[in-house]
C-alpha cells in the first residue's frame, strides 16, 4: 500500500442548521500517520477472514431516502437537509451549498464546479440520528485528483464518533474505510475494490454493532474493526469536496480544478435486532 492511502484529511466543523448554539462539528475526518491496515486485494477477495459473517443482499435493505423518487424532501420526507456552510478553508477547498444539490435521471448529484475564484460542492444529511444496524448506500465517486466522496455517519453530541466510507479521487479503484471514537482516529484501511468506482454505480456499506464493524461492497463483507467502537447515535451524511491547496498532498492527489459530480441511487438503514 502506497502512504498516501494512510493518510486522511484534517477537518475543522460542521455547523447543524438545528444547532441551538450554531456548533461546529467535524466533516469525513482526520489526515496523520494512522495505524491503517493493508487493503484486501478486491474483486471479492478480502484479505481477512470473514467467511463466518453474512452476505448484505440489495433486496434485504430497507431504503430510507430513494432518489429514484427525486428530492425526498417533495415527497414529504423531510429527514433530510441540503447543507449550506464552509468547512474549514484550510483544508477544505469548497464550500457547500443548497445549488450543487440536485436530482435527475433517478439519482442525487453532489456537484464540484468552480464560480469565478470559488469552489463550491454539496452535502447531504440527515435530521436525524441513527444508533446500532446496517447503514448502505447505492453510489458512484467522483474521479479527479484531490477529490473526496464519501458516505459516513457523524455526531458531535455526547463527543464525536464516526464511520466512514471514502473514495480518494486520485485512484477511484480503491476505497478508504475509517472510524472515530472519542475524536480518536487511526483506523484506515484501503480495500482494493477490483473495478473502477466512478464508472458505474455499486452499493457499500457497514454494519455498526456494539462491539464490531464491518465493512460490504456489492453486499459482500469486506473488512471487520473490533477495536474502541463507536457508541454515540449519529447522522448519516454524504459530501463531495476539493482538497484545498494547504491540505495535505500525498492522501488523495493535489487538486488541479477538477469539476463533476458524485451520484447516488438510495440510502438504507436497517436496524440491528
Amino acid at each position: 500500500m502506497t502512504k498516501k492511502f494512510l493518510r486522511r484529511a484534517a477537518v475543522a466543523s460542521v455547523a447543524l442548521a438545528l444547532a441551538a448554539a450554531a456548533m461546529f462539528v467535524s466533516a469525513c475526518g482526520i489526515w496523520g500517520a494512522g495505524n491503517g491496515g493493508s487493503g484486501g486485494s478486491g474483486g471479492g477477495t478480502p484479505a481477512e477472514d470473514l467467511s463466518g459473517i453474512a452476505d448484505k443482499p440489495e433486496s434485504e435493505i430497507t431504503k430510507i431516502a430513494d432518489f429514484s423518487l427525486g428530492d425526498p424532501q417533495n415527497n414529504n420526507n423531510y429527514n433530510w437537509q441540503k447543507a449550506n456552510w464552509q468547512n474549514d478553508p484550510s483544508l477544505f477547498g469548497c464550500r457547500w451549498r443548497e445549488q450543487n444539490i440536485s436530482f435527475s435521471g433517478g439519482q442525487m448529484h453532489l456537484s464540484l464546479w468552480k464560480e469565478g475564484n470559488e469552489e463550491y460542492s454539496g452535502e447531504y444529511r440527515t435530521y436525524g440520528r441513527y444508533g446500532h444496524g446496517y447503514y448502505s448506500v447505492s453510489m458512484k465517486a467522483m474521479k479527479g485528483d484531490g477529490v473526496i466522496s464519501s458516505f459516513f455517519t457523524y455526531t458531535y453530541d455526547p463527543h464525536w464518533d464516526e464511520i466512514d466510507i471514502e473514495f480518494l479521487g486520485d485512484d477511484t479503484t480503491r476505497v478508504q474505510f475509517n472510524y472515530y471514537t472519542k475524536g480518536v482516529g487511526g483506523h484506515e484501511f484501503v480495500y482494493d475494490l477490483g473495478f473502477d468506482a466512478s464508472a458505474e454505480f455499486h452499493t457499500y456499506g457497514f454494519e455498526w454493532l456494539e462491539n464490531s464493524i464491518v465493512w460490504y461492497v456489492d453486499g459482500k463483507p469486506v473488512h471487520k474493526a473490533t477495536k474502541d467502537i463507536p457508541t454515540a447515535n449519529a447522522q448519516i451524511m454524504m459530501n463531495l469536496w476539493n482538497i484545498a491547496e494547504t491540505g495535505p498532498k500525498d492522501w488523495a492527489g493535489v487538486y488541479s480544478g477538477a469539476t463533476g459530480s458524485a451520484s447516488y441511487e438510495w440510502v438504507g438503514f436497517d436496524p440491528a435486532e
